[in-house]
């Protein structure tokens, strides 16, 4: 895993790495939100951050096509973080409701329980969804 920082308006770092569309490049994500969460003071966070990066990644595995996947997380202002997930489908994520006996299907009301808000970015040559946790 390759991660680039980039400088934001507000003073703080943003972390991006670009990854294969694996199952397993979810704990890379995992990583890249520890590390930045570290470096902001902000590990309170760390266990739902985490498991934002995870559902969106997996989420992204599951129903796209993209051969690579680019996770994010930066820090918009000082009161709130955003983990994000670029790829190249337009098919935008849908809440479900999984039953018991499901075995997938949860992966965006995980997100929703966990966020301040959430969304998704049409971008020209695909979408970015994306949750915000409070600081």
């Amino acid at each position: 895993m390759h991660a680039r920082t980039t400088a934001h308006h507000t003073g703080h770092p943003g972390y991006t790495t670009t990854l294969t569309r694996l199952p397993e490049s979810a704990a890379h994500a995992r990583a890249l939100v520890r590390a930045a969460l570290a470096t902001w003071d902000l590990e309170h966070l760390t266990d739902d951050a985490a498991t934002i990066a995870s559902e969106l990644v997996a989420n992204s595995v599951t129903h796209t096509g993209s051969h690579a996947i680019r996770v994010t997380i930066t820090r918009p202002s000082t009161s709130h973080i955003r983990v994000a997930v670029v790829d190249k489908s337009k098919r935008l994520p849908v809440a479900r409701s999984a039953v018991a006996r499901d075995e997938s299907g949860r992966g965006i009301a995980v997100v929703q329980a966990l966020v301040w808000r959430w969304g998704t970015d049409l971008l020209p040559w695909g979408k970015r969804v994306w949750g915000e946790l409070r600081c």
